[in-house]
């Protein structure tokens, strides 16, 4: 199951250079709803290689303002604790996928 991230949960992340997917989501929005069973499929499967984690942009505005999400879903991917890359709307899970095994 994907965890929901805090700012100090974050911190710690990125300081030990993980990594890590990151789904930036609110409870209200449709696309971010269908993305959810994706994320925690994703979870699941990478387990112990990627960190696949979740911010809600409700919840921890201030992460979201970090990485300029102005629409969600946002998923960020880091690599090495750098951000690699960003995508904003629905993923697929194959596309998801393939974005991971590139990192």
């Amino acid at each position: 199951m994907a965890k929901v991230l805090n700012k100090s949960d974050f911190e710690n992340l990125v300081k030990n250079k993980e990594t890590m997917v990151i789904d930036f989501y609110a409870d209200w929005c449709g696309p971010c709803k269908m993305l959810t069973p994706i994320v925690e499929e994703l979870a699941t499967e990478y387990e112990g290689k990627v960190g696949v984690y979740k911010v809600d942009v409700d919840q921890t505005p201030e992460l979201a303002q970090m990485f300029g999400v102005t629409g969600i879903p946002t998923v960020v991917f880091f690599k090495d604790g750098e951000k690699a890359e960003t995508h904003v709307g629905f993923l697929d899970k194959d596309s998801f996928k393939t974005k991971i095994d590139n990192l």
